[in-house]
C-alpha cells in the first residue's frame, strides 16, 4: 500500500471484480504505482468497449470517493496487443492468431497459436532455412 492510499490493492482489486462480475469482462491488470497513479487493463473475449471502461472508470471513483481517497491518477482501459498475455483466457481470445513469443532463453518465435490448455499452449512456427547459393535477409 502507498503513502496515501486510503484501501489496500487487495481491497481495490476485490471491488473491481465485483463490479465485473456477470459483464464477461476480466481484470488483467491492476497496478497502484507512486502517486497514487492507479492502472486498470481489462479484457473480454468479444474486444473491450470503451462505453464500458467509461462506465468503469465512474465507478472506480465513486468507490475510491466513497473510502475517502485523497489525491489519485486513475486510468481505466484495454490491454495493449503488444502487451504479454497474462491470463488464460487471453491465449483463448487469441487461439487461431498468429502470436510472437519470447522463449526463456531469449529466442523469439512467431507463428499461430494453435492449442491452449491449463498449463501449455502451443505455437505453429515456420522454421526458416537456409538455401545454399540463395542471399539471406
Amino acid at each position: 500500500m502507498l503513502e496515501t492510499m486510503k484501501t489496500s490493492e487487495q481491497e481495490l482489486r476485490s471491488k473491481i471484480e465485483e463490479m465485473l462480475q456477470g459483464t464477461g469482462y476480466e481484470l488483467i491488470t491492476l497496478a497502484i504505482r507512486p502517486g497514487d497513479d492507479i492502472l486498470v487493463e481489462v479484457d473480454k473475449m468479444e474486444g473491450t468497449d470503451v462505453e464500458f471502461c467509461a462506465e468503469l472508470n465512474r465507478k472506480i471513483v465513486e468507490y475510491l470517493e466513497s473510502v475517502g481517497q485523497p489525491d489519485y491518477a486513475l486510468e481505466v482501459g484495454s490491454v495493449s496487443i503488444v502487451d504479454p498475455f497474462k491470463t488464460k483466457m487471453q491465449y483463448g481470445k487469441h487461439l487461431g492468431h498468429n502470436v510472437e513469443v519470447l522463449a526463456a532463453d531469449g529466442k523469439k518465435y512467431k507463428g499461430q497459436l494453435v492449442s491452449v490448455d491449463e498449463e501449455t499452449f502451443s505455437v505453429d512456427c515456420e522454421e526458416k532455412v537456409a538455401v545454399e547459393g540463395k542471399k539471406h535477409d
